[in-house]
């Protein structure tokens, strides 16, 4: 993977501000990600920008007031072992920074290895966080994160805005296989999505349910228990997902076409998809129109 992902031709993006009520900047190292937007899209590219759907992770992670999530986000008393893919300007670590123990608990900020410094500048006070660099499917990057892991299981894995180029995705798929592979343990996956076009994006879904069984955040409002993201003027989802068990035993194709396909899942060369992510789209926009 080269930078020429963060600079896509006919590049043309500012910086973004929150538009959800439930997220609030808790702390000035946030409040300095917000406002460094501008030198850093200029300098990385799209790794540069603070996405929409970032927010809404950051709402999830860190409730204000009496706000509810079912599922809400917890972390293991025993201690905790989170990789964020894509961190990009590290304002997703920089709040779970303040939610761990950095006795116990450690969070890897991953992205490209020339994205790597802008997470330097951002995180070089945390105290939980080590940055790493980790190319979607790339599977040097990933083992030796598993090496540093040291026989310590992952815990969590979290994804924000990451599904949107479709020749990034297989490569996404394929590192999430990896990261939940026996040798990585059986963490929980967060993935915050925002819809932008779903005949590029769903395909990603399609293949990733093969894999992975996942449901949509909820949120308690006056009106009762609703989906979370449904406020926003776009489709927005926290999706929390598993390894579906009898999928460590699968086949993972090398090529990206037949693994976005569906071939390997069910043990099987055929091409397949999974309904999951239709269905709740269609239950979800459904209920909200």
């Amino acid at each position: 993977m080269s930078t020429s992902h963060n600079f896509p031709t006919d590049l043309d993006i500012y910086p973004s501000k929150p538009t959800l009520d439930a997220f609030t900047p808790s702390s000035a190292d946030v409040l300095q990600v917000l406002r460094v937007q501008e030198d850093a899209i200029r300098e990385y590219g799209i790794a540069g920008r603070i996405w929409e759907a970032a927010y809404a992770l950051n709402a999830y992670l860190h409730p204000t007031g009496d706000v509810l999530y079912d599922p809400p986000f917890t972390l293991e008393l025993s201690g905790n072992r989170l990789i964020e893919l894509g961190s990009g300007t590290g304002m997703n670590a920089v709040l779970l920074d303040a939610l761990l123990d950095p006795g116990r608990d450690v969070l890897y900020a991953t992205d490209l290895p020339e994205v790597c410094p802008l997470l330097n500048q951002t995180l070089n006070s945390s105290k939980s966080v080590r940055v790493r660099p980790l190319a979607w499917g790339d599977a040097t990057h990933a083992l030796a994160i598993q090496t540093e892991l040291d026989d310590q299981p992952l815990t969590h894995i979290l994804c924000s805005d990451l599904v949107y180029f479709p020749h990034l995705l297989a490569p996404l798929l394929r590192s999430l296989i990896q990261l939940t592979s026996p040798s990585f343990g059986d963490p929980q996956i967060i993935i915050s999505y925002r819809v932008r076009s779903l005949p590029k994006e769903t395909p990603f879904w399609t293949a990733f349910g093969l894999w992975f069984e996942f449901a949509p955040v909820l949120t308690r409002s006056h009106s009762g228990w609703q989906r979370f993201g449904a406020e926003l003027p776009d489709p927005t989802f926290v999706f929390v997902a598993r390894r579906r068990k009898h999928s460590r035993e699968w086949p993972v194709p090398d090529s990206d076409a037949a693994l976005l396909s569906g071939v390997g899942a069910h043990g099987t060369h055929t091409p397949k998809c999974d309904d999951t992510f239709e269905t709740l789209l269609f239950m979800s926009l459904g209920s909200e129109s």
